[in-house]
C-alpha cells in the first residue's frame, strides 16, 4: 500500500527542501520506488532535481503541460477534471513529480471550494482532492512504494489541499524563536483542517476517490543549517531545550507535559548538523551530499563529511520508516 509523507513547516528556511531531497534518495538507495511531489509554488525542490536546460524545456513560453500546474489546468480553466501527470524519471526508483512557479494561481480556486464542499457540491470535492488524485494517478503508472510531498511554508489552501493527501508529516525545525512559534501556529492548524475534512468527506460522492487528511505528525526533526558563527552555542540550546514541550502541547495537543530533553525525546526524528560546506558542492553536483565522490570535489575532509550525511540521513530515514510503518528493503 502507498504512504504518503509530507514535510512541511510554516516557517520558511529549515531545510524542509533539503530534507525531501535527501530523504528521496536515501530510501531510492534502500530499494523503494519513491513518488516525490513538488507543491511548493516556488518549485525549489524541482530545482534542486533537474538543471536550467530540462526546466527551460518543462517551463516553455505558453501551456507548462509537463508539470503540476499542467495537471491541474483542466480545473482551472473549468473544462475539465485533473489530467494524468507526467513523472521526470530522475533514477530508476525516483520520479518527480514537476514543481511550477504557475501553481500559486490555484490558491483563490482552492480557497473558493473549500466553504462549498460543506454544502456538497462535487465539483468542489473535485477540485479539493485534485492534489490526491493527481498522485493516484501517478502512484498507479509507477507502482510507488512511498510518496514525498514538499509543500510551501504558509498556512494557506494550496498547502491545505495538498496536506489532506498525505497520510503522515515531518516537521524540520531550527532550533530558535521563529521555529517554536511556527509549531504554535501549525499544530492547531492541522488539527483544525483535520477536523473539517472529516466532517467535509461525508457530503462528497461515493465514488470520488477522497483523500483521508489524516495528517498524522510523525514527528520533527532539528535542522542546524543556518548555524552562524557570531552565534554563542548555548543560544541554541536555549531554544532546542523547548522544542519537546511546544511540540507535544502544539502539534500533539497534550494538555499534561512531562518535559523530556531533545536527546532523548522519542517524537525527535533526528538532529542534522548543518552541511555549510557540503551543501553547495551538492547542488552543483546535482545529487545528495552522500553521492558526493572526490571528481565532483569531495576530497579529504569533505569525503569524510560526505560519509557522515550518508549515516545521519539513513537514520532520520529508518526514523521515518518505523514511524510510519514503511519497510525499507
Amino acid at each position: 500500500m502507498m504512504k504518503t509523507v509530507a514535510f512541511f513547516n510554516n516557517k520558511g528556511g529549515v531545510g524542509k527542501t533539503t530534507l525531501a531531497y535527501h530523504v528521496a534518495w536515501i530510501f531510492a538507495d534502500s530499494g523503494l520506488d519513491v513518488l516525490i511531489a513538488d507543491f511548493d509554488p516556488q518549485a525549489n525542490l524541482t530545482s534542486m532535481f533537474l538543471g536550467e536546460d530540462r526546466l527551460a524545456d518543462l517551463w516553455p513560453d505558453g501551456d507548462h503541460s509537463d508539470t503540476v500546474l499542467g495537471a491541474l489546468t483542466p480545473i482551472l480553466r473549468g473544462i475539465g477534471d485533473v489530467g494524468n501527470p507526467h513523472i521526470e524519471e530522475i533514477s530508476d526508483s525516483i520520479g518527480l513529480l514537476v514543481g511550477d512557479l504557475g501553481l500559486s494561481r490555484f490558491e483563490d480556486k482552492l480557497s473558493q471550494e473549500w466553504p462549498r464542499c460543506s454544502d456538497g457540491h462535487e465539483d468542489a470535492f473535485r477540485v479539493l482532492s485534485s492534489f490526491y488524485r493527481m498522485l493516484l494517478m501517478a502512484a498507479e503508472e509507477r507502482t510507488v512504494d512511498i510518496v514525498l510531498i514538499d509543500v510551501g511554508p504558509n498556512l494557506g489552501a494550496i498547502n491545505r489541499a495538498a496536506l489532506l493527501s498525505a497520510q503522515h508529516v515531518v516537521v524540520p525545525l531550527a532550533p530558535d524563536l521563529f521555529s517554536l512559534q511556527g509549531l504554535r501556529n501549525l499544530g492547531p492548524t492541522l488539527r483544525e483542517w483535520r477536523g473539517q475534512w472529516e466532517d467535509r468527506k461525508g457530503k462528497a460522492p461515493d465514488d470520488l476517490p477522497l483523500p483521508s487528511g489524516a495528517m498524522d505528525p510523525a514527528g520533527y526533526v532539528v535542522f542546524q543549517h543556518n548555524v552562524r558563527l557570531d552565534r554563542p552555542v548555548h543560544a541554541y540550546a536555549k531554544w532546542t531545550k523547548r522544542i519537546p514541550d511546544e511540540y507535544r502541547r502544539s502539534v500533539l495537543g497534550h494538555k499534561q507535559i512531562r518535559h523530556v530533553d531533545v536527546d532523548s525525546d522519542d517524537h525527535c526524528l533526528a538532529q542534522l548538523k548543518h552541511y555549510r560546506s557540503l551543501m553547495p558542492m551538492a547542488m552543483e553536483a546535482r545529487k545528495p551530499m552522500f553521492h558526493l565522490r572526490p571528481a565532483d570535489g569531495a576530497l579529504g575532509a569533505h569525503a569524510s563529511a560526505a560519509q557522515r550525511s550518508g549515516e545521519d540521513f539513513r537514520q532520520l530515514a529508518q526514523m521515518i520508516a518505523d514511524k510510519c510503518n514503511i519497510n525499507m528493503r
